[in-house]
């Protein structure tokens, strides 16, 4: 039986930072009931990776359905500029090529009402057109009734900084105590072991617990209010992580640690209740899988595939890289099937820890640096301090979890990595776009001069009977039935009208002529394309007797 009955509602929880650390993954130490409930309730997916250890890289990944590196978002923290590095061709956002879109847009054509709430981090102001609400209380709540909605909570608590200091607490929950005392016992906690084994690093770890047990609780305010809504029964839930945990040698890098994500699905009366999958997923799949399941428009262009509902494929291979990330610049190319991880080093001449000053600031790694000047790594240890790389890495994932016996050279496996390669090949050739060129050299094709685009402002067509569509009005009277027609010149540019007046306006999607009703009609309509600056605001005004 199809299972494209209904309109589904569509519900993201997406944490930060995050392995699978839950009580639902065999985590005797996590205090995760909700989410541990959502499991039985649902389908846990076992093999769920990112496309990049952190966060931004990842996130444009998913919200656009196409890969960071095919669309020039693959540099770690492009909005700013670091004094430390002002040679670095930043600020910029990046302008992917003119047909990308975020694929709520396409959510929102198809009358979904779409809400983020809050964080975005797309390498990319996030495009007008691209939700209904983006803020602190966007909701579903606000939507029309029995409008169907995708909805988006970031808890953010378990973002790496977490562990060693409130600016996250401190930026979002001002009104909040940030002085918490530690609830994890950090002698309870295991730390891999390629990391140090001090103080530092379990109470870091013990309070990443104490935040994921927190974020637990939101999680279940927003299940509940579900419930309460009567909403439950027809809405898909997914729960994920933008990466993996904010640890050395995970974050910011293609190491399980960095890319292994939990996702968590609850689809009532069609997923299995209590089901554990072992599919690979990407999380590039997301968007895709949210359009099957909303039978909405899928581009072709779209990089990921549904893993779940009536269109799901199955993968033998996901993708990950590593690229610029703050000051330094890296590049790390990675593949893995559900046993072998396979990652090329491009500049194996260079240590393994490069200067990313803001992931200093964790005690592992403080403690790493302290034990590798006196002499007192581990084997394991030394592996993340080491002064080079080797060219290729392949490790047997099942085996070798942490990752940490390099058998490239080991001849038993030349099969498999051969076949790694070779995927890797092809997946460079399709998708790694930007990944050779320049960082400057891309920023000058998107920002030409260094001054950024902007989208040509709207201009207003009115048709009806006696005017066929050849001209532009900004104010006008009609007798006959009328149509307005909104078109900007910029390739690619999206427009967002409203017939409201005043600052705090819901932005309608422009997707097709507009209807004028009896009396004066004012629209206002900006022209919107990824990365560039909006247009200047215009308006016009039309009166239909």
């Amino acid at each position: 039986m199809s299972t494209k009955t209904k309109k589904p509602n569509i519900l993201w929880i997406s944490l930060e930072d995050t392995s699978p650390r839950f009580g639902c993954y065999g985590d005797t130490l996590a205090r995760t009931p909700n989410i541990d409930k959502l499991a039985e309730e649902g389908t846990i997916f076992n093999n769920a990776f990112s496309t990049s250890g952190v966060c931004a890289p990842s996130r444009s990944a998913i919200i656009t359905g196409m890969y960071q590196t095919s669309i020039g978002t693959h540099h770690m923290r492009t909005e700013h500029t670091d004094p430390n590095t002002p040679e670095l061709p930043t600020p910029y956002y990046a302008v992917p090529q003119a047909h990308v879109k975020t694929f709520t847009e396409y959510l929102r054509a198809d009358g979904y009402f779409c809400t983020n709430n809050f964080k975005t981090d797309y390498q990319f102001e996030p495009p007008l057109t691209a939700w209904d609400e983006n803020g602190m209380h966007a909701h579903w709540r606000n939507r029309e009734p029995g409008q169907p909605f995708f909805s988006v909570f970031n808890p953010m608590l378990t973002h790496e900084s977490g562990m060693w200091g409130d600016m996250v607490r401190n930026y979002i929950y001002k009104e909040e105590t940030t002085d918490r005392p530690l609830t994890t016992d950090p002698n309870n906690v295991e730390v891999p072991p390629h990391l140090p084994d001090t103080e530092n690093t379990r109470r870091a770890l013990a309070k990443h617990y104490d935040n994921l047990a927190e974020v637990d609780e939101y999680v279940g305010q927003i299940l509940r209010e579900l419930e309460e809504d009567g909403l439950a029964d027809n809405t898909i839930v997914f729960l994920w992580s933008d990466h993996g945990e904010g640890l050395p040698r995970a974050k910011r890098w293609p190491y399980d640690g960095g890319i292994r994500v939990p996702l968590i699905v609850r689809w009532p009366n069609v997923l299995e209740r209590g089901g554990v999958s072992q599919q690979l997923v990407s999380m590039i799949d997301l968007g895709p899988t949210v359009l099957s399941l909303a039978d909405s428009t899928r581009p072709y262009h779209l990089h990921g595939q549904p893993f779940i509902g009536d269109e799901a494929k199955q993968r033998e291979y996901v993708f990950a890289t590593r690229d610029r990330h703050d000051q330094a610049y890296d590049k790390v190319r990675a593949v893995r099937d559900k046993r072998f991880k396979y990652i090329r080093n491009y500049y194996p001449e260079k240590p393994y820890l490069l200067w990313t000053s803001f992931s200093h600031q964790h005690p592992a790694y403080q403690d790493l640096w302290k034990l590798k000047l006196s002499g007192q790594l581990n084997k394991d240890q030394q592996l993340f301090m080491q002064n080079k790389r080797p060219p290729e890495e392949l490790y047997d994932c099942e085996n070798d979890p942490h990752e940490l016996n390099n058998i490239a050279a080991n001849p038993l496996y030349h099969e498999d990595i051969e076949r790694l390669r070779l995927e890797l090949d092809a997946w460079c050739k399709e998708y790694d776009t930007w990944g050779d060129i320049p960082e400057a050299q891309m920023v000058e094709t998107m920002w030409p001069g260094g001054l950024q685009p902007e989208s040509a402002a709207p201009i207003f067509i009115p048709i009806n009977e006696n005017l066929p569509g050849m001209k532009p009005f900004n104010k006008a009277s009609f007798q006959e039935t009328t149509e307005i027609m909104l078109h900007s010149a910029t390739q690619g540019a999206s427009i967002a009208y409203t017939t409201n007046e005043g600052e705090n306006v819901h932005w309608e999607l422009y997707t097709g002529p507009i209807p004028l009703t009896k009396g004066t009609t004012t629209i206002r309509a900006k022209a919107i394309r990824i990365g560039y600056k909006d247009s200047e605001e215009v308006q016009a005004v039309f009166k239909l007797e």
